[in-house]
């Protein structure tokens, strides 16, 4: 998930009572909950290390484990350097710090295993991905939930309500410019039910909701997490078992053999998956509804978007490109690699990958790729089999 999402659950998860385990035990939630993305330093080392170690070792089983006792074992050092230069006693209490960080670094993995991006678990042993598919790498409605009990909950000085009125300003900006200008299918009913949030939020705030509420917000808002969750996973598990049938019934119609199918959460739209189906000919993709019935599966079929697998000579040029060291990568992270292959250009073809989660082939740009695309050249000259 996006970082406003987790430093979010770690407000939210001190407000609901880890803060009272010790001094400075809100910092260190919000920290601590972020903690796995350390390896966005992996940026300097350039796009393909980058895409290489995000959400790798860091994400991990020991890897976050390892972050659990790290931070707050920082805050506790630096507490009593602190105090020892102040002429003080030490007042953070380490057995806190440790309960609230394990609660909190666990909470990012987990956060982000429900996306459809993934996360590798169990490195450095298995390398394998897994995915929740539940919501998109970015969902305005876990920042609604979330970050409107940490507003009632910490705006009562007037700094503060101004600092969460630019912040609600800049995702309200978000919610009604982006879909205009990314073509992201964002229906009208979610910009209204957003600004109804935000509304309610701002009675709610002037009511002083949270001196009659206190940590129950924050509790509440936890538990909309998981009932959300919750209900998206039987939206999931309905989308899934609806793209099953239409993606079976449209290959057997084009005499292919079905491999495997996943639906795909879109931004915003709740009832509305993105599916991704594969055969061994081609990839296909379309959307649909989870509270619908596949009664018209032809349809459906039809209106796929279809990405057909090198053939021939151009899969020999496919697999040559797949030996690249950027591509191996990029293999390595791709869960849905449609492959195009351009022959148009003097003495080379053109390869390009592109994983179907977030994008797909187009017309070649000659920059190596990026953006979950990677292109590479296969000289003419090399004979192909």
């Amino acid at each position: 998930m996006d970082n406003l999402t987790h430093s979010l659950l770690g407000l939210v998860g001190a407000k609901a009572g880890l803060e009272r385990l010790s001094p400075g035990a809100t910092a260190m939630c919000v920290l601590a909950a972020n903690a796995p993305d350390a390896d966005v330093t992996a940026m300097f080392g350039g796009y393909w290390f980058y895409l290489k170690h995000h959400r790798g070792i860091t994400h991990s089983l020991i890897g976050t484990l390892s972050l659990a006792v790290l931070v707050p074992l920082l805050f506790w050092v630096g507490d009593r350097v602190l105090a020892r230069w102040r002429g003080r006693e030490p007042q953070v209490r380490l057995k806190g710090l440790l309960l609230a960080s394990a609660l909190m670094s666990a909470s990012h993995p987990v956060l982000d295993w429900t996306n459809n991006y993934g996360v590798r678990p169990w490195l450095p042993w298995d390398g394998s991905w897994y995915y929740g598919d539940l919501v998109f790498i970015v969902d305005p409605w876990l920042w609604l939930a979330l970050g409107g009990a940490a507003f009632l909950l910490t705006a009562r000085r007037g700094w503060r309500a101004g600092a969460w009125a630019a912040l609600g300003l800049i995702l309200t900006l978000a919610m009604l410019l982006l879909p205009r200008s990314s073509g992201l299918p964002f229906p009208i009913v979610a910009q209204i039910v957003w600004l109804a949030g935000l509304v309610g939020l701002f009675f709610a705030w002037r009511r002083n909701v949270a001196a009659r509420f206190g940590p129950k917000l924050a509790a509440a808002a936890l538990a909309f997490v998981v009932v959300y969750w919750s209900a998206l996973a039987l939206l999931h598990a309905r989308a899934l078992t609806h793209a099953n049938v239409v993606a079976r019934s449209g290959a057997q119609q084009s005499g292919e053999t079905l491999l495997r199918v996943a639906a795909l959460p879109l931004p915003v739209m709740p009832l509305r998956w993105r599916i991704v189906a594969e055969t061994e000919q081609s990839f296909y993709r379309f959307d649909i509804s989870a509270l619908g019935a596949p009664n018209h599966a032809g349809e459906s079929w039809q209106r796929a978007e279809k990405f057909p697998k090198p053939r021939g000579a151009d899969a020999a040029r496919a697999a040559r490109a797949s030996e690249d060291a950027r591509a191996q990568i990029f293999l390595g992270f791709s869960r849905f690699p449609a492959a195009r292959v351009e022959t148009n250009c003097p003495g080379l073809s053109l390869v390009q990958f592109a994983d179907l989660r977030f994008t797909e082939p187009g017309p070649a740009r000659g920059d190596g790729g990026g953006g979950f695309r990677v292109e590479v050249a296969v000289p003419h000259q090399q004979p192909v089999p």
